[in-house]
């Protein structure tokens, strides 16, 4: 089963609003824009609600999100858009052509999680799909749902003010974000040479805080995260014989223990880093000792260094352990991981003080000297190319509930909570909005008369 991720809105959360960002471009009419986009969202939500419930009742996990990518496709070609499907396995690109000026990508994920819903809502998922050669319940718990339907409406509002902007909307439906690999598979099958690369790019993420809130984060706003598999191999023997055995159980019970002095004795203190052991398979009964021992492992990290430290003292320590035990090298492999998702300072800084103009206390800027979230997102891997981003941080839930439950001394449910459903109507208008008044920022024409 695919690792569990916090969503990094939920550490954002927590951050306080700390610095001034710098003015918008001249030129930009901010309100006019956002009346503009609110009269073509208010108009069009009775189907984003609809399309929303679809989505939420119909999750799919990655790579395996057909249905859901023939929704969006399907979506995008009615609003004017040029579609190409089965980008990356299931990723679409969606492109409209507006005249001379910048290319502009908005991203959305796809995919849902290998997890039972227990929200009780009336559109709650009841679906399930082979994830790892098991049937599991599939859900939209961290909100890709929500981030789909307010994609497709800034799609909307934009392709309604074509006569305010000039250039080039090219927006993907990402697959497979939450095994952080999707990024790459769509950048590898010519995301960036089958279409012009593009000069900026936004993205947005729902969490566990008051509807309409934006987040706007300078520099980084994720962790690295590096997924670790190793196997050790010994000798299995009975039970009662230890001596005629290698065994893979103490092996891996004292990489378990010894893997954390990588944090506690080699990493910087001042640095984040964490190495978390979140699976440990072997044996099948009591009296067989096993002739091999699984473990699976997360390391999420914020700096280069960092990164390179944790995933090569793993390996260290797992090659180590072995040989102490006189045991075959261990196998190791890392089939996923993703970069920091950095912010570009510049384009952070505009942001938030064009989307100050709207949305008013609403809006947090948090500097790039304040700690970024622990949990990663694999929209690193299109700043990773050369494209200057910004990723938001959107308010999902009623300000009343999470009194009600800080009152009551209850843990909010969060991101990847079977409980987590952020109040649709507001969450997906202020997502929107978000994301096309951001694209007009880049693309607006300057007014004739100023």
């Amino acid at each position: 089963m695919h690792k569990i991720l916090l969503t990094l809105t939920a550490g954002l959360a927590a951050l306080p609003a700390l610095a001034q960002p710098a003015p918008t471009a001249p030129g930009f009419d901010v309100a006019a824009a956002l009346a503009r986009i609110d009269a073509t969202i208010d108009r069009q939500y009775p189907h984003l609600d609809a399309l929303y419930k679809d989505l939420h009742a119909h999750p799919e996990v990655g790579f395996q999100e057909v249905r859901t990518a023939a929704l969006l496709a399907a979506e995008m070609r009615k609003l004017g858009f040029t579609v190409t499907e089965k980008v990356g396995q299931t990723g679409i690109v969606a492109i409209l052509k507006n005249g001379e000026g910048p290319t502009l990508l908005v991203r959305t994920e796809m995919d849902a999680l290998p997890m039972e819903e227990k929200t009780g809502l009336p559109y709650a998922s009841r679906a399930q799909q082979t994830v790892d050669g098991k049937l599991s319940f599939v859900d939209h718990s961290c909100g890709h749902d929500s981030h789909m339907a307010w994609w497709v409406g800034a799609a909307a509002a934009l392709a309604a003010m074509k006569d305010q902007w000039s250039g080039t909307l090219m927006f993907i439906g990402q697959p497979s974000e939450e095994n952080v690999s999707g990024a790459k598979a769509m950048i590898a099958d010519g995301l960036f040479t089958r279409w012009p690369k593009p000069d900026f790019g936004f993205a947005a993420h729902v969490g566990p805080m008051p509807v309409g809130t934006v987040v706007v984060k300078d520099g980084v706003v994720s962790s690295a995260s590096d997924a670790i598999d190793i196997t050790f191999h010994g000798v299995g023997a009975h039970g009662s014989m230890p001596d005629k055995s290698i065994d893979p159980v103490m092996m891996g019970s004292r990489f378990v223990t010894d893997v954390q002095t990588i944090i506690s004795r080699e990493k910087d203190p001042k640095a984040f880093g964490v190495v978390t052991v979140g699976a440990f398979v072997a044996g099948t009964v009591n009296n067989i000792i096993p002739d091999h021992a699984d473990l699976k492992l997360t390391l999420r990290s914020h700096d280069e260094a960092t990164r390179k430290l944790l995933v090569e003292g793993v390996e260290r320590t797992a090659r180590s352990v072995a040989a102490m035990a006189r045991a075959p090298e261990p196998t190791i492999a890392q089939p996923t991981g993703t970069n920091a998702v950095r912010n570009d300072a510049a384009l952070s800084a505009r942001s938030a003080a064009m989307l100050t103009t709207a949305f008013g206390k609403d809006v947090q800027f948090v500097p790039a000297s304040a700690a970024g979230g622990t949990a990663s997102e694999d929209f690193s891997a299109f700043i990773d190319e050369g494209v200057p981003s910004v990723f938001f941080a959107i308010g999902g839930y009623d300000p009343a509930m999470i009194a009600r439950y800080e009152a009551e001394g209850k843990p909010l449910p969060v991101n990847h909570s079977p409980y987590f459903a952020p109040v649709p109507e507001p969450t997906i208008k202020r997502g929107a909005q978000t994301l096309a008044l951001s694209a007009m920022m880049i693309l607006a024409r300057p007014d004739p008369r100023k």
